[in-house]
C-alpha cells in the first residue's frame, strides 16, 4: 500500500467520521426541540417551586419584620456608598 493510498483512505475515514458526528448532532437538536414542544404542549414547563417562593416572600415581609428590612436596606445603602 502506497502513501497515497493511505492518505486517500485516511481522508475518506475523516470525512465519514465528521459526517457521522454532524448527523448525530442534527438528530440530537431535532429530538431536543421536539421534546421541548411536547413538554410545553402538555403544560409541564410551569415551575411551581419558584411561584411558591415568590408568594412566600411577601408573607414574610408582612409578618412585622420592618426593623429587619430597614436594617438590611441601610446596610446595603452604606455598602453601595463605600464601594
Amino acid at each position: 500500500m502506497t502513501i497515497f493510498d493511505m492518505l486517500e483512505q485516511s481522508g475518506v475515514l475523516t470525512l465519514f467520521g465528521m459526517g457521522v458526528v454532524f448527523s448525530f448532532l442534527v438528530v440530537m437538536i431535532v429530538a431536543i426541540t421536539l421534546v421541548g414542544k411536547v413538554i410545553h404542549g402538555l403544560g409541564l414547563d410551569k415551575d411551581t417551586a419558584s411561584s411558591a417562593a415568590a408568594k412566600a416572600v411577601p408573607a414574610a415581609a408582612k409578618s412585622g419584620n420592618g426593623e429587619v428590612t430597614a436594617a438590611i436596606s441601610a446596610a446595603v445603602n452604606e455598602y453601595r456608598k463605600n464601594n
